[in-house]
């Protein structure tokens, strides 16, 4: 019966973990506001960084890529052939997490944690592909995109073929999410980081 409970196990874990509405907690904890009813309504470290407050938004990165990195690590403690699985999960529990009426982030951060944590020459590509692109482009959803694509490219290149599962699944649920954003990239008008507009 293992086989059965242990993906289930490693999959609850994952989703446990990326649920927890790391932004949210911290602009309220701070008095920056309820973070839904600004900017996008993400719980996400772009939406915080709406509020002004850049410290804020660098630990809410930090913290939600700590849970991807967090489920996975100890997924394979207990359960290895599903840590993935556990990956997956946090992605999830991020971006639908119950306590909020299954609208959190677009877990490009969780990602990050998630893709180091599976491979860490595939979280290396996420994070140079990230950052270099937020700081030559300057558009969040354009990092975000591209990193989260690059990632499953790279681990499939690395023989890394379960993470390359997972992180394709992601990546495709990541341009989902960003469908508002690829029509405002196609029409133009997509913000760039500092502009205080919705993304």
């Amino acid at each position: 019966m293992e086989w059965i409970f242990a993906p289930l196990l490693a999959l609850s874990l994952g989703y446990a973990l990326g649920s927890v509405p790391f932004g949210l907690i911290l602009t309220r904890l701070f008095g920056a506001g309820d973070l839904r009813s600004i900017g996008s309504g993400n719980i996400g470290a772009t939406n915080v960084l709406r509020t002004g407050r850049k410290g804020l938004a660098a630990a809410t990165l930090l913290l939600d890529l700590a849970k991807g990195l967090a489920a996975v690590l100890i997924a394979a403690r207990f359960w290895p052939e599903w840590a993935a699985l556990a990956g997956l999960g946090a992605f999830l529990g991020h971006c639908f997490p119950v306590w909020l009426g299954f609208k959190g982030g677009k877990g490009v951060a969780t990602t990050a944690g998630i893709a180091f944590a599976l491979a860490w020459p595939v979280g290396l590509a996420y994070a140079l592909t990230w950052i270099g692109l937020l700081a030559s482009v300057k558009i969040s959803s354009v990092a975000g995109m591209t990193a989260a694509v690059v990632a499953p490219i790279v681990a499939l290149a690395l023989g890394e073929r379960e993470a390359a599962l997972v992180l394709a699944v992601i990546a495709a649920s990541v341009l989902y999410q960003h469908r508002e954003n690829i029509a405002r990239l196609r029409a133009g008008t997509e913000p760039r980081i500092g502009s205080g507009k919705k993304g």
